[in-house]
């Protein structure tokens, strides 16, 4: 480290310390505006035999717990890079050198599995349904759904996957160590959009590391410093996609896509069904050229929106089509009935019985032998000429007697 660096630090650690509890706030927004001090604390967590690694850790255990959230976020800034180096240092059996380091993420883990008020939490993450839209799908694009008792009865349903509550660790061993990191993971996961480019960055490039270190393509990639292989679970790689994907939108196209190549030829060689099932789909999603997006600019991910207008398709079932069916049944006895021939002037029967056969109550009986009358009257009114005027050539309309059938 220069001695710039060790300065830069080192007032910042003493800054902290005398400050006054009303200036917090104000001192936490600007850290993320402090670049000369977020890369000097990176080289600080990059070198295990740094005498200002220890102290850093402290303070930014200090930070994680003080309650402000803008000081939570600066710690979640370098998660990232303080797995990378507490892996790389547990690959080659130094654990001594990651005793800080080992501490600040058990720190941080104890306080995330709690509340406020001490209990064990347990986290709820909801499924989506396919048939409801969402910013990564729409229910158009899968075609038609048959619309069946089953599929009925799970509409509007969603599934709900709990995950906790998870136990306190008083230290982390190979046993336990990709639960704790998994977990941390996901907190970071949980906070991507507060996170600048330089953590993204550092999350792209240790998600490589630890994906290839120690097999082939470690050459290709050229990595140097640790050569042994780093083992990682199904889980984890899994929660490394997630923030990889994010990337992918945000300004890292190359290093995101660089990673989610690793992750995918790590995940094959282990045989992990989840991250070769989520790498793939992320691959098939991605655009064919690489995205040109602003750094700086509005963070996004491009999605097919729904229109404005209604679009019903012509086959969906609906409580209209189904009463326009019903109409139409009802309607063809009756049309058959009432069709007349112009030739004949034939004037159809009148009869108040339903279409199936089956009599009308006693309230509807007036009320439906009055609609039939005014359609009778209509009926005549219609092919009736006026003789006056039209009587020579016209045949004589014959009037028959109308047989109400009860």
């Amino acid at each position: 480290m220069l001695a710039v660096d060790t300065g830069v630090v080192e007032e910042w650690l003493s800054e902290f310390k005398t400050l006054p509890e009303a200036s917090i706030s104000s001192y936490a927004a600007s850290l993320k505006d402090k670049t000369a001090l977020i890369s000097s604390l990176y080289k600080v967590i990059q070198d295990p035999q740094s005498e200002l690694l220890e102290p850093v850790c402290h303070q930014l255990f200090e930070f994680y717990r003080s309650g402000e959230e803008q000081l939570l976020r600066f710690t979640l800034h370098f998660l990232p890079e303080l797995m990378w180096c507490y892996l790389a240092v547990s690959a080659s059996r130094d654990l001594q050198s990651s005793g800080c380091i080992e501490a600040l993420l058990r720190g941080v883990y104890n306080l995330e599995i709690v509340d406020k008020e001490g209990h064990n939490k347990v986290l709820s993450f909801t499924i989506p349904s396919l048939s409801k839209p969402s910013v990564y799908h729409e229910p158009s694009s899968f075609g038609s759904i048959a619309l069946t008792e089953g599929a009925l009865s799970q509409h509007g349903l969603s599934r709900v996957v709990y995950s906790g509550p998870h136990p306190q660790r008083e230290m982390l061993t190979a046993q336990n160590r990709f639960e704790v990191l998994t977990f941390l993971l996901l907190c970071y996961n949980a906070a991507l959009s507060y996170m600048p480019a330089v953590s993204l960055q550092s999350l792209c490039q240790i998600c490589s590391r630890i994906c290839v270190c120690g097999y082939p393509r470690q050459q290709v990639r050229k990595y140097k410093g640790v050569n042994s292989r780093i083992p990682v679970s199904s889980e984890f790689m899994v929660q490394m996609l997630t923030g990889i994907y994010y990337a992918f939108y945000n300004g890292e196209w190359d290093l995101a896509r660089k990673a989610m190549d690793d992750i995918l030829y790590r995940a094959q060689l282990e045989l992990y069904p989840e991250p070769l099932l989520v790498a793939n789909a992320i691959k098939a999603s991605l655009p064919q050229g690489a995205m040109k997006s602003n750094k700086e600019g509005t963070r996004c991910i491009q999605v097919e929106i729904t229109p404005t207008s209604s679009r019903i398709s012509r086959n969906a079932v609906t409580s209209m089509s189904i009463r326009g069916h019903r109409w139409k049944r009802h309607e063809q006895p009756e049309n058959g009935n009432d069709a007349t021939e112009l030739g004949n002037f034939i004037i159809p029967e009148i009869s108040v019985t339903s279409v199936a056969g089956e009599r009308t109550g006693n309230g509807e009986k007036s009320r439906a032998l009055a609609e039939n009358d005014v359609q009778h009257l209509q009926g005549v009114q219609e092919t009736a000429t006026d003789p006056r005027t039209d009587s020579k050539g016209m045949p004589e309309i014959r009037r028959q007697k109308s047989v109400i059938l009860i």
